[in-house]
C-alpha cells in the first residue's frame, strides 16, 4: 500500500518541483503525493480527520501559520505525534534546528534541494 506523502508549501514553483522530483515514486506505487499551498488547510483537514499522511514535508516561512507552528500543533494531536515531519526551507540556524527538534520535526532539508536528495530522504524516513 502506497504511503501518502504532503507537502506544504505557499510556493506553487517549489511543490511542482517536489511534483516532478516524486513521480517515479508515485507511477511505481510507492507513495501517494498531495500537496497544500496553505498551512491553515492542512491542519484543518487533519483536525477534521478528512485528511492524514505517512510523511509531512513542510516549509516555515508562509502566510497565516509558520512550519513550526503547523509542526507542533500536528504533534500535539496524538494521532499524529510519532509522524515524522520534514523541514524543507531556506532557513539553517542553529536557533531554528533546535526549535525544530524540540517540536519533534524528524529532519531538516534546505531549499534549492535535488530531486535526488528529496527522494532519497523520503525513502529512508518511510523504508520505501
Amino acid at each position: 500500500m502506497a504511503k501518502t506523502v504532503i507537502i506544504v508549501d505557499d510556493s506553487k514553483a517549489v511543490v511542482a518541483m517536489a511534483e516532478l522530483a516524486l513521480e517515479e515514486m508515485v507511477k511505481s506505487g510507492a507513495i501517494e503525493f498531495k500537496s497544500y499551498l496553505n498551512p491553515l488547510k492542512l491542519l484543518d483537514a487533519l483536525q477534521n480527520e478528512s485528511e492524514n499522511f505517512d510523511l509531512l514535508i513542510s516549509d516555515i516561512n508562509m502566510p497565516e501559520m509558520n512550519g513550526l507552528d503547523l509542526a507542533k500543533a500536528i504533534k500535539s494531536n496524538n494521532r499524529y505525534k510519532t509522524k515524522p515531519i520534514i523541514i524543507l526551507t531556506t532557513e539553517s540556524s542553529n536557533e531554528i534546528k533546535m526549535a525544530g527538534k524540540e517540536i519533534g520535526v524528524t529532519g531538516w532539508m534546505v531549499k534549492p534541494f535535488s530531486d535526488e536528495k528529496l527522494v532519497k530522504s523520503i525513502k529512508m524516513v518511510l523504508g520505501v
